[in-house]
């Protein structure tokens, strides 16, 4: 359990603004922490398989706000990513770069498809 104290200090330094303490950045901040917390846990207590249940949910609760953040905030995003030394986030944009490159990938053939139909169809014309 988070003590109350370091999670006023971890909303204070990933606030928007003032009265911030439910942004993207803050929960993602929170829950770095906590998995952080869980993580130590784990290493003295192999066996305690309701607290690695737990560190699951965080880690996946983590990754969808990640994922949410890098959509609607890239800037945001890098910036936290920074911040937290997040080592997913360097995952996370190869991914999307990846999925980038295959959509345009994707766009070109289609270009091509389109242009060789209109060939076929003027060479139908002239006959």
């Amino acid at each position: 359990m988070m003590d109350k104290k370091i999670k006023q200090r971890i909303i204070a330094k990933f606030q928007a603004h003032k009265n911030d303490t439910g942004s993207p950045q803050v929960q993602i901040a929170i829950l770095s922490e906590e998995i952080k917390q869980l993580t130590g846990h784990l290493k003295q207590h192999k066996h305690d398989h309701s607290s690695r249940r737990g560190l699951l949910k965080k880690v996946n609760e983590r990754r969808k706000l990640l994922k949410y953040l890098q959509k609607e905030d890239e800037k945001a995003f890098k910036d936290l990513t920074a911040k937290l030394k997040l080592k997913i986030a360097k995952k996370m944009q190869d991914e999307e770069n990846e999925r980038l490159r295959l959509e345009q990938e994707l766009l070109a053939e289609d270009e091509l498809k389109i242009e060789e139909e209109e060939e076929e169809t003027e060479e139908e014309a002239k006959e």
